[in-house]
Parts: C-alpha cells; structure tokens; sequence
C-alpha cells in the first residue's frame, strides 16, 4: 500500500470546468458538495483506502522559531496556503493508478447548480521511508 495526499486547492490550479466559488453557491450546493465529499470517504472507509480529510478555515498565520522568546508571526506578504489550500484527503491505496482513479472521482464533486466541478486536485505520494544503513 502507498500513502496519497489529495490537495485540494481555493487557487493556484488550473480553472475548473463548473468554476464558481463556494462563496457564490446556495446552502443547499454547498450541503450536497459535504455530502458528497462525506460518502466518497465513507466508501473508502469500507474499503481501507481512506486515512483522514479535513476542509481547511480560511484564516491561517505564519509561525516560525526565532530564537528564545515568542516566535515572530506574520500575516504576510507570502503566497500563504489559507489562500491556496482548501483541504485535503489521505489515501491508502494499492497501485498510482488506483490514487489517479479516486482523485478524477473526488474532482467530480457537485458544485454550483448541483454540476460537476471538475476541479484540479494536486495529487502527491508519501515519501517513502528512507533507507537504513546496516553494519
């Protein structure tokens, strides 16, 4: 089995085909987006594909070591991943081709008018463990 992230992206991808943003949906577009994303995972689940997902806030902050004391935080001026990032998907899956299959499925997500998104997902491996050196 090979680890998958599958990034779901509020920018910085190609445009999807039903490219309206979430902003713009109705309650009930949105509801049937959840619940789709929902019943993918629920079906992986049951298959032991699935590792965890989370949709993202919007609000994020910038934090780094600087020493002792309190770590410097900023708001900006980074491309910052709250603005790219929307959420994610960890998949377990037995084949690449088994990932670009549940990736072009999770694309096909509902969106404004209850149509296919079509989105771009970023799809990237785990990076394997790395090699031990015996003696």
């Amino acid at each position: 089995m090979a680890k998958y992230l599958l990034l779901k992206h509020y920018r910085g991808a190609p445009a999807a085909v039903n490219d309206v943003p979430m902003d713009q949906w109705t309650p009930e577009e949105i509801s049937a987006h959840i619940r789709y994303m929902q019943e993918f995972a629920a079906r992986l689940e049951k298959t032991g594909e699935f590792v965890d997902g989370q949709a993202l806030a919007p609000e994020g902050t910038w934090v780094r070591y600087d020493g002792e004391g309190r770590p410097p935080v900023t708001d900006g001026p980074f491309a910052e991943t709250k603005d790219l990032i929307a959420g994610w998907m960890v998949i377990d899956v037995d084949s690449y081709d088994r990932a670009l299959e549940l990736a072009g499925e999770l694309s096909a997500a509902p969106g404004a008018g209850g149509k296919p998104i079509h989105e771009w997902l970023e799809l990237r491996p785990f990076m394997a463990e790395p090699p031990t050196i015996t003696d």
